[in-house]
């Protein structure tokens, strides 16, 4: 093989090479295609999640705030009790 059928056998190989990594990582020259398309979709289905889970939350928080007052009303009605007597 001479120099030159050599360096354009090389430069196939390096571009076939390049393809396939492009492919595996997802690389598209900037172009706009289906994964972007696809990414925005997830995009908008986490921030919908994150706002369900936040809802969730509050909603907890509100329970335990009222669990937590409810519980002190009632110990507090109990000590405010009388005596029933010595056992």
């Amino acid at each position: 093989m001479s120099g030159g059928q050599f360096m354009v056998v090389l430069i196939v190989a390096m571009v076939m090479i390049a393809s396939i990594v492009r492919a595996r990582y997802g690389h598209s020259r900037g172009r706009r295609g289906d994964g972007a398309f696809a990414g925005e979709q997830e995009m908008a289905r986490l921030r919908e999640e994150v706002k369900q889970l936040r809802d969730r939350v509050q909603v907890l928080e509100r329970i335990t705030v009222e669990k937590e007052n409810s519980l002190e009303r009632q110990i507090e009605a109990l000590r405010d009790r009388p005596e029933l007597g010595p056992r």
